[in-house]
């Protein structure tokens, strides 16, 4: 059996040597990257050296053919994809038609209003709007400069009334006014205070229209 001899030390590669080898063939391996990898799998060719071997003409068909495959892909993939169903109700008119709980085949103008007036003292005003039953309307008044005496109320069509909210000496209100019958839904304020009141009303929601009835010193309130 023949048994090799160890190297002699003076055989063995220096360290330098190793590094000097480790770095040509890092260099070489760089190269190899640039100029023959790069342009032949991807299609890039900074030195020139790609199109020069007609490296980076097949590096470009071989994208171009990995993105189509991409595409296809992704084009099965939506295919396949159950349709999502449209959500009911998910138009900005019929989501306002439920929230105000008004069928559509009957719902009146949706609508938003802004109205001010101002009262001396004594002095009395009232508005209405015209609704329908089961209609609503979010309202927020406010009495600038002093407070109010008021009556949230309403007057049907068919001779009905009813009283939904009564104050003295209130500074605002706000809420949501439901309809109880066909007619005229609002309020009366008087200024029982003396010195100027400006009343401010805001209101959005199911009404046709939206007028004052009557300014003047009556004696209700």
């Amino acid at each position: 059996m023949f048994n090799s001899q160890a190297p002699a030390p003076g055989d063995l590669p220096s360290s330098k040597q190793l590094v000097k080898s480790t770095v040509i063939a890092a260099v070489a391996a760089a190269a190899i990257l640039v100029t023959i990898v790069l342009p032949s799998e991807y299609g890039i060719d900074p030195t020139g050296t790609g199109s020069a071997l007609g490296l980076t003409e097949m590096g470009e068909i071989k994208t171009q053919f990995a993105e189509e495959a991409e595409a296809d892909l992704k084009k099965t993939h939506e295919m396949q994809a159950p349709a999502t169903a449209p959500q009911q109700g998910s138009s900005l008119i019929h989501r306002l038609f439920q929230e105000f709980g008004v069928r559509t085949a009957s719902a009146q103008e949706l609508r938003q209003d802004e109205m001010s007036v101002t009262l001396k003292p004594g002095e009395a005003t009232e508005i209405k709007m015209t609704m329908s039953a089961g209609a609503k309307a979010a309202y927020e008044w406010t009495a600038e400069g002093g407070v109010v005496n008021f009556d949230m109320h309403a007057n049907g069509t068919s001779g009905e009334t009813v009283s939904y909210e009564k104050g003295r000496s209130v500074p605002g209100g706000s809420g949501e006014l439901e309809a109880a019958f066909d007619g005229k839904h609002g309020w009366f304020w008087r200024n029982r205070s003396g010195s100027d009141v400006t009343l401010v009303l805001k209101t959005s929601g199911a009404y046709a229209d939206i007028t004052k009835v009557m300014s003047g010193t009556h004696e209700r309130l």
